[in-house]
């Protein structure tokens, strides 16, 4: 142990001893209900603690509800990161996607490309895309089905990021094939 590390040992031992001398002090002939009050205020600050840390959770756990607030319209809330989350039946399958401006195109990370029985292997990435993470590989492909609610589009183009990427990305070339995006009060809603 080093001089330092004493020193504050000995100043944290120090403050221990006139706190719980204190303590006995003030509680001298009564320590079981000193004993008891500091075992309530213990499971308190444990449950509030406890309770703070599952609601955290919780609430970056959820996934985005959309919702679908009549025929060719799609509306979903923003999420806790500040971004428009939307689901999607990519192919038959649910894939989750990030409204994502900056993106041309739909770009599906590896994983998801797997999900819907892509071979990632047999891509070829002969295309670049240069991203926040600097310049990656990407390859052409054409989604054969893509559902929102009602709203239904075949033989949509895409690309397949090469890259690392923790979701797949909904991008312009897509976006603009609404008739309206209007972002208001929390929520994104696209009208065909």
């Amino acid at each position: 142990m080093t001089e330092d590390q004493i020193a504050h040992l000995a100043k944290k031992l120090i403050l221990l001893a006139v706190i719980g001398g204190a303590l006995l002090f003030a509680f001298r002939g009564k320590m079981l209900a000193a004993l008891r009050q500091a075992v309530i205020w213990g499971l308190l600050f444990l449950g509030v603690t406890v309770g703070y840390a599952l609601w955290q959770d919780v609430q970056h756990g959820l996934p985005q509800t959309q919702f679908f607030t009549s025929v060719g319209q799609v509306s979903v809330p923003r999420g806790p990161d500040g971004h428009y989350h939307l689901t999607m039946q990519v192919n038959g399958t649910p894939l989750s996607f990030i409204v994502d401006t900056g993106a041309s195109d739909i770009v599906l990370s590896l994983e998801d490309a797997r999900k819907i029985g892509m071979d990632t292997d047999r891509l070829a990435f002969f295309g670049n895309a240069r991203t926040a993470n600097g310049t990656v590989e990407t390859a052409k492909v054409v989604l054969k089905e893509v559902k929102i609610g009602d709203i239904t589009d075949r033989n949509v183009p895409a690309r397949v990021n090469a890259g690392e990427m923790t979701g797949s990305l909904l991008g312009m070339r897509y976006l603009e094939s609404f008739a309206a995006i209007e972002i208001r009060d929390g929520r994104m809603t696209l009208t065909r």
